[in-house]
């Protein structure tokens, strides 16, 4: 069982980068004077959250593929959102 285990663990993190990346988005201000430090903090969020993504796609079910490409197209679209 340590293989399907590791399955979810690995969907799990992938699953919570892109939360987190979604979070720190959603707190973004764009006339806020931390603006620059605020986008540089969701860019690093994004970049771990694909990195997790990647990792879980190596082991992930069917299932688990299509709800990692949907986090890949979430993060695609927050990233084209502010370098709009």
């Amino acid at each position: 069982m340590p293989y399907h285990k590791d399955k979810q663990q690995a969907f799990q993190a992938a699953q919570q980068g892109t939360e987190q990346a979604k979070d720190v988005y959603a707190n973004i201000v764009h006339n806020d004077p931390d603006y620059g430090t605020h986008l540089k903090r969701l860019k690093n969020e994004v970049t771990e959250a694909y990195q997790q993504i990647e990792n879980a796609l190596e082991v992930a079910s069917e299932h688990q593929k299509s709800q990692l490409q949907q986090f890949q197209q979430d993060l695609q679209s927050i990233m084209n959102e502010v370098t709009e």
